[in-house]
Formats: C-alpha cells, structure tokens, sequence
C-alpha cells in the first residue's frame, strides 16, 4: 500500500515538474524601446507588466525595457501622462508606440486629485507635476489656473542636400570641392541612436562621419604643411567598381609651441539652453579647454539671451580661477539674441587681436537664434565680413530637440571654421583636449581639392559626400574664393567611387559627344598621363597670407595589392553612412558587411574610437531587423 502511494506521488511529481520545464521551455526574454507617437521620443517610467499579474519592469531613460514572459502572453503598457496600451507578444523584440493624454483628460486628473489634499501648500504641489498641468494660486486654496502644455516636439533642423552622382570625365574631367574638417554629423548621429532611434537622413553628411576618425597617413616633410596620401582598392559595396582614398595630413604642432591664442567664448544661455546637456555640459566642457591655457593666451566670455553682455573682460590664461568663476555663475533664461552676441565677440576680438597668433570665437549653442540677425543669410552675410579680419569661428553644438544643425553649418563654414556636436562629456574631452591643437590652431586656410579623371581608365566617377562643399572648377583657381581650414595635425579624407572602362554603368551614363574632339595639349607634363588614374591639386592659403599655394600628386591606374587597416575602416563608415541614407549607391551594402570590415580595420584603436563605431552598427543592425 505505501508503496503504491509512493510510486503515485513520484509520477505527480514528475508530471508537475515536467509540466513546469515545458512552461519554463516557451519563456522568451522580451525587449523593445517605448516612444511617444506624436514625437516618436523615448519615454521613461512606463510600467510594462504581464497582463492580469504584478509580474513586469519599468522602462529606463532611454525608453528599453527587458521582461521574461511566455510567447503569446499580453504585455500590459502604462504611464500617468499616456494612455495605456495592450500588445500581444509574438516575439522576442517589440517597440510600442504610445499616444500622448489630452489636456482635458490630464487637467479632470489634477482636479480629482485635490480633495486628498488640505493645504495650500500641499495643494501646490498637488498641481506642480512634470507637466505642470496647471498653477496654482497661493492666495486662495480653491481658485487654480489651467496652464498651456508645451508638448514635447521635435524641432531639430538639418540642410537637404542632393546626393552627388556619377559623371563622365570625358564631359566632366574635373571634381572640384572644399575640404571639410567638420566632424558634427557622427556625434549627432551617435547621440541619436544612443537614444534608440534612427537619424534624419539629412542629418548623415558623409564627409563629417568619415572625418570624425583620425587616420596615420604620412606626415608632410617639405616646406607644404600638408600632404596627400592615396590608395585604391575594389569598392566593397559594387565590386565592380573601385575605391578611390585621398587623405590630407596637416603638420604636428606640439602644444607648447603652438602660437598664443586670443579666445572670445561666445554662450547662448537662452531659456532653450537650461537642459542639462546644453549650458551645464557648456560649461563642464569649457572648463576642460581652460585647462590647456597657457600665460601667453588670453580669453573673454560674451553672453547672450535678451540681450548680449560681457562676463569676462579678455583675461590671461593662467588666471583660471577668475575664468572658472565666471563660467560658474552663468544661468540659463530669456530669449536669443545671436546676432548682437556675434556682433560684440568680434568686437572683443578685435580689440585683443594677436598680429602673429590664433584669433578665434568659440560659439557654444543649440542654434537656436530667434531674436536679432535669425535668419541664416544675415548671420551668412556678417560671419563672411567679419572673417576678412583674420578672426576664424568654432561652433559647438549641445542639446536635442531643438537642435539648428542648419544654421550652426551655415557659421561654420562662412567664418573660415570648424563645426562639432557635443553630445555628452566624453566628447568635450576628445574635440577640447585630445584634438586642441587641430580643433583651435589653423596652419592652412581656404583649401580646396581639384581632381582630374583619365577617361581612358574612368567611365564614370562620383564623389561620396561633400554635397554642401562643391565648387565650380574656376573657383580652384580663385583665391577670394572661400574654403575650408585644416587644423594642426589634422587628417581629412575624401572618397572616389569608380567605374573603371569597359564596365557596365546601371548609373546612366551619357552618350559618345558627337562634336567634341580629343585636345591635344601642347604644354609639357611630367610623367605618363596614360597610365594615370587621376590628378590630384590642392591650394590653400598659409596663415596670414591672402595667396594660395598649390601641391599636385598624380595617382597610378595600378591597385594596391592589400588594402590598409585605414582604407578598410573608412570604406566601412561610407558603408553605413549611406545605409543610414539610404542612399541610391549602396550598392549591396548590409549591416553585417559594414561589421565585418569594421572589424578588419580596427587597427590601433588607442582611444577605443573605431570600437565605439562598432557598437553603433550593431545597435543599428538590431533596430533593422
């Protein structure tokens, strides 16, 4: 008999355990990101629970959210400010889309809510939310007055640009362009999907997502402080075309030889600067700068919101004590007056102009001009004016949301500058202190690249990138033609797709010219143009002088035999940078490719750049899929 009970209850045992492996077998681990569906912003704080059970998690700042449940179970989403929303889970990934409450519904919540309140004082409080739904009036305990929400929208805006296509060097032999050492697009980029979303395809410049990595080409050796480095390798996203690597090296200055400095830190501390990571990062990332000051340099802070003021008088380098204060008492509030900040930094300037040094305005600010000189061909005209006095013009640019890319390019490209995003310390570090001298020391202005095709080797050609610096190829030979700075010990790349003769162009194409005859050139040239791929020229202006000088390298139609660890990082930036665009060239281009060449060129990785880089296009490569 006992028997007979103990061989009953080990088969119910082995039933239930059995029975709960199964259960524990159909378990999937859920992940997903919740956003707000009219501003496809992350949302945090939204309770994600089993449906019917207490069994769930929160989001995090970033809106993700990780749950263990069984598949085809109901995930429950809730948020005081949304309306709540059931999902059935079919998979282990799902991002939810919440819609926003409406007023009506939020303020009939904040009246329900006063009965459990007595005081005014706690009454107060009652109505002092997040959202700030409504104000309450201290002097009487039963009247309150709605408020307007401001919804939390996106603002943020970006130039469109036309991509550049493929031309035929036998219509169109020359590819004439600006350099652009600007770098604002990748951090922009990686903000944006750090937060869990995708960029505007207008927001990827490719230049700018290229030129955020430094690269050891040679150093130049002669008189030139700047020197052209080439290699040419099978495209990897068409392999029937190739790709064509021109990098620039700028010359190494050390920092303590370095010329002296005049810096006029010129901070928006408008209302729409008060976010944590716009004027505090400001002034964490100017402190960090400080740092790198020497007795010889000098530097004045101008503010503006309402109206423009002067915080700091230009002040010694070495008194950092007085600059630190001043920075630490700047707060956030009024309206923005770009235009007369603009208009008394370079007044400072001028007035503390070093004749033989590096005169420069530090701008710090979302972009957001709405009062003064708004609109970009004001700023446009007056940045144009005020760079022929030799003072030259950083934009950095903090903050999301409201964020003026547009505008902040427009600066920087008119005042014979540089343009960076920052979106978080670590990024004040790499652009103010690991890269100060190429950042804030020009050693050449106003270069230009000029590029001439063989089309005996080239059917076609097109430049990736660098659509909002072209220029008409009479203006390589112009010098009050302006143009781009290079930066000491910078490195800038630009990059060649080609169709090589005889290869199919699924591109267009133009037909045999029936009228145009091959010229002859009578002027001797060194060399053997027939075995040229390409000629490369660049100009630029030494600092001080209103003269070009020119540097000339022609590039054989032999490919190397292996490609570099630089050429095979780079090709894997463009890669993603046009699948970010999806643009109408990336050929075969995948995620995973874009990985596995990544991988191949990660080189010394000495700051863990190239590492980073990495784990974006994995994080892009699950949000895709």
């Amino acid at each position: 008999m006992k028997r007979r009970i103990l061989t009953a209850a080990i088969s119910t045992l082995l039933i239930i355990t059995f029975t709960n492996v199964g259960a524990a077998n159909n378990k999937i681990t859920v992940t997903g990101q919740v956003s707000d569906m009219g501003n496809n912003m992350p949302i945090s704080g939204v309770s994600v629970s089993l449906k019917g059970s207490s069994i769930g998690t929160k989001t995090n700042s970033s809106g993700y959210y990780k749950v263990q449940i069984e598949k085809g179970s109901y995930l429950v989403f809730r948020h005081k400010t949304y309306e709540s929303k059931t999902q059935k889970v079919k998979s282990n990934k799902l991002n939810i889309l919440l819609k926003r409450k409406t007023k009506k519904e939020n303020l009939e919540k904040s009246k329900n809510q006063i009965g459990r309140y007595s005081t005014p004082a706690t009454m107060e409080m009652a109505f002092c939310t997040e959202q700030n739904f409504a104000t309450y009036d201290k002097k009487s305990a039963i009247h309150y007055t709605p408020k307007t929400i401001i919804p939390n929208i996106n603002t943020e805006e970006y130039s469109s640009y036309d991509e550049n296509r493929f031309k035929d060097p036998k219509n169109d032999p020359l590819s004439t362009f600006s350099l652009d050492v600007d770098a604002a697009s990748y951090s922009n980029a990686r903000r944006t999907i750090n937060n869990g979303h995708l960029p505007s395809k207008n927001s990827i410049r490719i230049e700018e997502m290229l030129n955020y990595f430094s690269y050891d080409y040679k150093q130049p050796k002669g008189k030139d402080p700047i020197k052209i480095n080439t290699e040419v390798h099978t495209c990897p996203w068409n392999k029937k075309h190739l790709l064509a690597r021109i990098g620039i090296k700028a010359k190494e200055i050390s920092t303590d030889k370095l010329p002296a400095s005049n810096f006029v830190f010129l901070l928006d501390v408008s209302g729409s600067m008060s976010n944590a990571n716009k004027l505090p990062l400001v002034k964490s990332s100017l402190k960090l700068l400080s740092n790198n000051l020497r007795p010889e340099d000098r530097v004045a802070i101008v503010v503006y919101a309402g109206a423009a003021g002067v915080v700091l008088e230009s002040t010694p380098g070495d008194n950092k004590q007085k600059i630190l204060e001043a920075m630490e008492k700047l707060q956030a509030g009024g309206s923005t007056a770009g235009g007369a900040g603009i208009q008394l930094a370079y007044k400072i300037a001028q007035k503390n102009f070093k004749k033989e040094g590096n005169n420069r305005i530090i701008l710090c600010t979302d972009g957001d001009f709405n009062v003064g000189i708004s609109s970009e061909k004001g700023l446009e005209e007056l940045i144009e004016d005020k760079r022929k006095s030799g003072i030259l013009l950083t934009v950095l640019g903090f903050g999301m949301g409201n964020y003026k890319d547009n505008k902040l390019q427009t600066l920087s490209q008119k005042g014979n500058g540089n343009h960076a995003y920052i979106d978080n310390i670590q990024e004040a570090n790499k652009v103010l202190v690991n890269e100060f001298g190429s950042t804030m020391y020009a050693v050449a202005i106003d270069v230009k690249l000029q590029v001439e095709f063989n089309p005996s080797i080239v059917s076609s050609y097109r430049l990736v990138g660098y659509e909002s610096r072209l220029l008409n190829k009479e203006d390589f030979n112009d010098d009050t033609k302006d143009a781009g700075e290079l930066g000491a010990g910078h490195t800038v790349t630009a990059l060649y797709e080609i169709i090589p003769a005889g290869t199919e162009n699924r591109y267009g194409g133009i037909d045999d010219l029936r009228y145009q005859n091959e010229q002859v050139s009578d002027k001797k040239i060194e060399g053997n143009p027939k075995e040229e791929m390409m000629f490369i020229k660049l100009r630029y202006k030494p600092i001080g002088s209103n003269k070009s000088k020119k540097v000339e390298v022609a590039v054989s139609a032999n490919i190397n035999n292996r490609a570099t660890d630089n050429f095979n990082f780079i090709a894997s930036v463009a890669m993603f940078s046009q699948l970010l665009k999806d643009s109408d060239f990336k050929g075969n281009a995948k995620y995973d490719d874009v990985l596995a060449l990544a991988n191949k060129g990660i080189g010394v990785d000495k700051r863990g750049y190239r590492r980073e880089f990495i784990r974006l296009v994995e994080s892009v490569n699950q949000m895709v899929e």
